[in-house]
């Protein structure tokens, strides 16, 4: 398992995932003579539910016009004469970089209003803003400085109060790209430190001693509900491992999600979880708490080549192909096109972001759109049949 990872809005790397194989244990029921008392039958397995059923049998479905015109009404509008990349959004906010004038920064969109600068990057061709997180006080971005993924990068953690941006760490040598996390006042990010591995780290985003917690062959950490999680290289494949975000320490994985192996481009927000399994036919596979097991969402399909970017934003599951993004609704088992060609999706918390380019984005001419809008007041998609 490699330890760099596929976070960046325009950096996807492709990952091998092997095949999941699921056991089947056949009951057996003892007889006996006439005057022995039978063996009760073995329970029923559980029965998905109608969601999980439905789910199963996803397909795809044009884009609705309501969702067309939120999304065009949700339109960013970066300053004059500045270029805008989304970076990442979350509840009420939106991280861009801007470049114009010579100058590039990292900025923050707060519910609509207009971009706050954050930091301004060292380098305003190379360096980029490649993910970030915000709890409402802080904000941590991670910058990646230079073009290619194995470019150093740095954390930077700015402050409300002050306004001011510190540098919290920096990574010269191979590792995971970095996807920090900020919750409850603490950061969380993977760092490689050599042979291979990597440490996932904990710090106090107002200041403080980074703390190791685990270290490993891993991916970038995420947050999935009360839990901090990553892929972790198990022998011949891989795992998912877990620790409290409260203790710090090991903590268990729902069953179902326990018992996964070789899979990738996980996320969760502690009550759906949503991963890529198969290789070379991938599956969008999908299962949240009180499902019986894990349902094949999206299979044999454009929206399952190339999956990436997977991100859980309550009844929507999103992702990225090489080709374009799509949407999953959990509650009508329909998935759908979200941006045209080359676009990517963001976000959580109920906010959703998507980015793209109107013309080609290699020219002069192209127009970058970002377009923001709240999840949980898009309509549902149409259902399958």
């Amino acid at each position: 398992m490699g330890t760099s990872g596929s976070h960046g809005p325009a950096l996807p790397i492709a990952r091998s995932a092997a095949r999941l194989t699921a056991l089947l244990l056949a009951g057996i029921v003892l007889t006996g003579c006439s005057s022995a008392r039978r063996a009760p039958d073995p329970a029923p397995a559980p029965r998905p539910s109608p969601a999980a059923r439905a789910l199963a049998d996803a397909c795809e479905v044009p884009l609705p016009g309501p969702w067309r015109t939120a999304l065009d009404a949700g339109a960013l509008r970066p300053p004059d004469g500045a270029r805008a990349v989304l970076a990442d959004a979350g509840p009420g906010w939106t991280a861009v970089q801007l470049t114009g004038d010579g100058r590039r920064s990292a900025a923050l969109v707060s519910r609509g209003g207009p971009p706050r600068m954050l930091l301004t990057l060292a380098d305003p061709v190379e360096h980029q803003l490649l993910a970030a997180d915000f709890d409402g006080r802080h904000a941590v971005l991670a910058v990646l400085e230079g073009r290619t993924l194995d470019s150093p990068w740095s954390l930077y953690v700015w402050d409300s109060g002050s306004g001011r941006a510190r540098r919290l760490a920096r990574a010269t040598g191979p590792g995971p790209l970095p996807r920090p996390v900020l919750r409850d006042a603490t950061v969380y990010w993977a760092q490689g430190v050599g042979n291979g591995r990597a440490t996932v780290y904990a710090a106090p985003a107002a200041g403080g001693t980074p703390r190791a917690v685990h270290t490993g062959v891993m991916d970038a950490p995420f947050a999935a509900g009360g839990l901090l999680v990553w892929r972790e290289s198990a022998g011949a494949g891989t795992r998912l491992t877990a620790v409290s975000r409260a203790t710090l320490r090991p903590a268990p994985l729902p069953g179902p999600i326990a018992a996964l192996r070789d899979v990738r481009a996980v996320a969760s927000d502690g009550t759906t979880w949503a991963w890529v399994a198969g290789e070379p036919e991938q599956r969008l596979m999908v299962w949240r708490t009180g499902d019986a097991r894990p349902a094949a969402a999206v299979t044999r399909s454009p929206g399952a080549d190339g999956v990436d970017q997977v991100r859980v934003n309550g009844r929507l599951v999103t992702w990225r192909t090489p080709e374009t993004s799509y949407a999953l609704d959990l509650r009508s088992g329909s998935y759908a096109r979200i941006t045209p060609p080359y676009g990517y999706a963001q976000g959580g918390g109920g906010t959703l972001a998507v980015a793209y380019s109107e013309g080609n984005a290699k020219t002069a001419g192209a127009r970058a759109v970002i377009q923001v809008v709240r999840a949980d007041r898009l309509p549902g998609l149409p259902g399958c049949g």
